[in-house]
This record gives C-alpha cells, structure tokens and sequence, in this order.
C-alpha cells in the first residue's frame, strides 16, 4: 500500500492512542481538532500534501515529555509542535474555522441541482 494511504488510516488510532496516554497520566484534553490533508509549506520525505491535527491538552511534564518521545519516534508523524500556554484553549481555532467553511462549501456545491444544457 501507498505511504499516503496508510498514514490517512492511521489518524483515527494514533489520536485515540495519545488520548489514552493523557487519560491513563490524568491529563485532560481540552480540543482535538482534525484539519484533513492539507498542502504543506515545503516538501518533507518527498510529500507535498500532510494530515494535520491540533490537540489542545492539559497534563503534567512528565506526560508531556513521554507524548513528545511518541512523536519523534513515529515514522507517521513528520513534524510536531508543543506550545505551553497559560490557559486551555476551548474554542474553535482559526484553522477548524476554515475546514469547516470548506466544507460547507463544498456540501452547498454537491447539493447544488445540476443545470440542463
């Protein structure tokens, strides 16, 4: 099978298994925010196009380092970024705002009737 295809399968389970990493240390998730397949800025391993997620997290260094060892070491995970801030983000971020405009979008033009030449 394709890289591409297997890394879009996998989505689902990795986020499920990093959900289990912080319940399983008492963290909380505040936001998980899947993005899709979107154009990346630069080319990484030959890939133009990548499955982004935002997770949006509370938990303790410890947990924190043990996730971010998570990333580095999976093949699938070609770039990750962790932000400490000082309040949980709960609200839809920009990015989700977009998606979700694209989407609707793209509904409105399947539903669209098809006009008869």
């Amino acid at each position: 099978r394709p890289a591409k295809a297997r890394r879009a399968r996998s989505t689902k389970p990795m986020i499920d298994r990093y959900k289990a990493t912080l319940a399983a240390a008492g963290g909380k998730v505040h936001r998980i925010e899947d993005w899709g397949r979107r154009q990346m800025a630069y080319m990484i391993d030959k890939l133009a196009k990548a499955h982004y997620v935002c997770m949006n997290i509370e938990c303790d260094q410890k947990t924190l380092d043990e996730l971010e060892h998570a990333f580095k070491f999976n093949d699938a995970v070609l770039r990750h970024l962790i932000i400490k801030t000082k309040k949980a983000e709960t609200e839809p971020s920009i990015m989700m705002k977009e998606v979700q405009r694209e989407e609707a979008r793209k509904s409105a033009q399947s539903d669209a009737p098809v006009a008869a030449a």
